[in-house]
């Protein structure tokens, strides 16, 4: 057994590579090999959000505060609130984030696949950033 205390973690700001606007990140697990899930605290200010992106064994969004919006490709911008759980599905290329006038807080859940859990594409352009 292993305990993770809150104080042993460290919010790191979410790259900008990634991510417009402000963002936090804060590492909650990581298991080790042969496991392979890993898990995040995400904080989104008002505005921010990911760049398109996809995970190649899915993800899972667990929304805890605020108010959200979530795109898959080619879909509709979607709502999401407190208690909400998404699942996208392996490789289905999609982006989250808050609001324009609300952040939202969610603990993104996914596995890691020869090594990485997500690959990154162009970020969201402000003409998709809409509902």
């Amino acid at each position: 057994m292993e305990i993770r205390t809150g104080a042993s973690r460290a919010a790191e700001a979410g790259p900008e590579a990634y991510f417009t606007g402000r963002v936090t990140v804060e590492p909650l697990f990581s298991a080790e090999a042969p496991a392979r899930v890993a898990g995040a605290n995400v904080t989104f200010a008002p505005g921010a959000r990911t760049a398109w992106h996809t995970h190649p064994l899915g993800q899972t969004l667990i929304v805890t505060a605020g108010l959200g919006w979530a795109q898959r490709e080619g879909g509709p911008v979607e709502v999401i609130r407190p208690g909400d759980v998404v699942w996208f599905a392996p490789g289905e290329k999609h982006w989250h984030g808050a609001t324009p006038t609300e952040g939202m807080t969610h603990i993104a859940i996914q596995e890691k696949l020869d090594g990485r859990s997500a690959d990154w594409l162009e970020p969201v352009a402000d003409a998709q950033y809409r509902r």
